[in-house]
């Protein structure tokens, strides 16, 4: 770090957003790689992202990471987009370029898939997978999930409908398909990954225990430090091989837009294991 520089300015933006732990996470990482940069969390009105992003911009900011409700706004802002964030239809990271242009990527699904291969050791390649949800967060993680060739990927969903768009629309991906939650009875997968936002209110998508068998691992992507998610107790009574939380998905995913706005990876397993002990 040289003596005296000006701190490079971030921050992640939502509503609401003072639960973020993103600025902890983002100075553990600029702490271990010696980058000088200051990063905070804003809240930006409802109907107020793009002035908000127009302000950040003119205050000299380097760049943002969007978090709910804005990364479709966020995706329709940009004047260039990453391959993943074109498939991903949201955007979770913007760049602000010197030319005052805003350039835009998705760093949710390389984020999950990190977790789940190089943290957990969970393997995607070959699989059968069930993917539960079909809205923005889900269509996030597919590409990255179908770059690892799955031998089958399954969306299942309330709306069966909505699950069979999403699956069309990824189907030159690889293999994907689409089935309603009451259909799920006497399949069985390898892995689970809910990305529905039952959790929000202490619940489960209503599907069979069945499907999970002895050496099924279940990937809730909402996590909670102070308990297990609602999905993660489920899994854990139903006999899951393995049952995790999203944390590690949200500091893989942290760490890419670090690299994407430093041109350097930083360490995370230590940080992971830094929040998970408070």
């Amino acid at each position: 770090m040289t003596a005296g520089a000006q701190p490079a300015l971030y921050a992640v933006v939502g509503n609401p957003v003072g639960h973020s732990l993103s600025p902890r996470i983002h100075a553990s990482f600029a702490k271990q790689t010696g980058q000088a940069l200051s990063y905070e969390a804003i809240e930006l009105p409802l109907d107020g992202f793009v002035n908000g992003i127009r302000d950040l911009q003119q205050r000299g900011f380097a760049g943002v990471n969007v978090t709910v409700p804005f990364k479709r706004e966020a995706w329709q802002l940009c004047d260039s987009l990453s391959h993943r964030a074109e498939l991903a239809g949201a955007v979770n990271t913007l760049s602000f370029n010197l030319d005052g242009s805003i350039g835009g990527d998705n760093t949710d699904g390389i984020g999950l898939v990190r977790d789940l291969v190089d943290n957990l050791e969970v393997e995607i390649n070959g699989r059968q997978l069930l993917v539960l949800g079909a809205g923005g967060a889900v269509r996030g993680v597919l590409g990255p999930l179908l770059d690892r060739s799955p031998a089958r990927l399954i969306l299942a969903n309330r709306t069966a409908q909505k699950a069979e768009q999403l699956a069309d629309d990824f189907s030159r991906y690889g293999t994907i398909g689409a089935l309603p939650f009451d259909a799920l009875a006497g399949q069985s997968f390898d892995l689970i990954i809910n990305g529905t936002a039952a959790g929000l209110n202490n619940e489960i998508p209503p599907i069979p225990g069945s499907i999970v068998g002895a050496n099924t691992a279940c990937y809730d992507m909402m996590y909670d430090l102070s308990a297990p998610t609602a999905f993660v107790a489920w899994a854990q009574d139903q006999g899951a091989a393995r049952a995790v939380d999203g944390l590690g998905m949200l500091v893989e995913q942290a760490a890419e837009a670090f690299s994407i706005w430093r041109g350097v990876g930083p360490d995370t397993l230590h940080v992971i294991t830094a929040l998970r002990n408070g």
